[in-house]
């Protein structure tokens, strides 16, 4: 890959994904310029649905499907970025079919705003999150033992960062996007309507129901974390690092009693930073994910007994 187009996908990421950014600086250089152009790939297929506006579905539908045919290389490329993802899929061997998962399921942000079960947006995340976590896995080059047993962790891990997204962003899914998702039946379980949603009104039905789904995505980010161990020795700290940035928004959300539709939770910069500094700490001390994982982020540990509401906010940082 260029340097142009290395520079061109980490402005791209810079700019609209400050989270994971972060956790990407530390990565050795050899998959840190390809995480570069991954994110700016996936972030531009994102913006032919999110940032569409009054584009009509069909021309959403055909930009989606000429980026496909552009980053499988089956038309040339006109944009740095699809370029240079095409030379990072043939140098990475990565499956024509993860490619395909992931623009399918941008074309079904265009027509599908609801999810009816959690089995629906997991189909859904199998394109948008999970797809996402192969590629990133096939970008560190594991041998084949390594890589077999790292992937299913790879996919839980991706989806647990994507339901942070749902669950931190409700209202601007809303506001934005006119996209609830929350599983219906989850909230049918609650009494709470998607009316009551798109109006943004608070409750402890709705809280009760977001409890459910952070909890839900909780035991993904065990699950996920759990694979870490797996991949090779420099990649490990900045993977984990992304999770522990990631599932600190739970504690943000937890703080406020689960009312992610009067504002967003957002982590400030000093957090992010002290999330980084007990996390590296920790790390010099134990090379074990988990226990690390463990002890620093907001996600409890598995079975904490009945009484336990999760971690206290702020844990000696600011709560903002």
């Amino acid at each position: 890959m260029r340097q142009e187009h290395i520079e061109r996908g980490k402005a791209i990421q810079r700019r609209t994904g400050k989270t994971f950014y972060l956790a990407t600086r530390f990565l050795p250089e050899r998959v840190r310029h390809s995480t570069h152009v991954l994110y700016a790939f996936f972030r531009i297929a994102d913006e032919v649905v999110d940032d569409a506006a009054d584009t009509p579905q069909e021309e959403q539908r055909a930009e989606l499907e000429k980026l496909r045919a552009q980053s499988l290389g089956d038309e040339p490329a006109d944009d740095p970025v699809l370029e240079a993802f095409c030379e990072l899929r043939e140098r990475h061997d990565i499956a024509d079919e993860e490619v395909e998962e992931f623009v399918d399921a941008m074309v079904t942000d265009i027509t599908r705003s609801r999810y009816e079960t959690y089995d629906d947006l997991e189909a859904y995340m199998r394109g948008s999150a999970a797809a996402v976590g192969v590629m990133m896995t096939a970008i560190m080059d594991l041998d084949p033992e390594m890589e077999e047993a790292a992937l299913p962790h790879a996919i839980k891990l991706g989806e647990a960062f994507q339901l942070t997204n749902f669950l931190r962003d409700v209202r601007e899914d809303i506001v934005e996007r006119d996209r609830i998702y929350l599983p219906l039946e989850t909230l049918r379980e609650h009494g709470v309507s998607p009316e009551e949603i798109e109006n943004f009104e608070y409750s402890p039905a709705f809280a009760a129901a977001m409890e459910d789904e952070l909890e839900r995505t909780e035991e993904l980010y065990r699950e996920g974390v759990a694979g870490i161990r797996y991949l090779p020795q420099d990649c490990q700290l900045p993977v984990l690092l992304a999770a522990v940035l990631y599932a600190e928004h739970h504690s943000l959300i937890r703080a406020r009693d689960y009312d992610v539709l009067t504002e967003e939770p957002s982590l400030s910069t000093a957090r992010k930073l002290w999330c980084l500094a007990k996390t590296r700490w920790h790390w010099h001390w134990n090379r074990d994910p988990e226990a690390v994982f463990q002890r620093v982020s907001a996600v409890p540990t598995a079975d904490p007994g009945p009484d336990h509401r999760g971690p206290e906010p702020g844990d000696g940082v600011p709560t903002r």
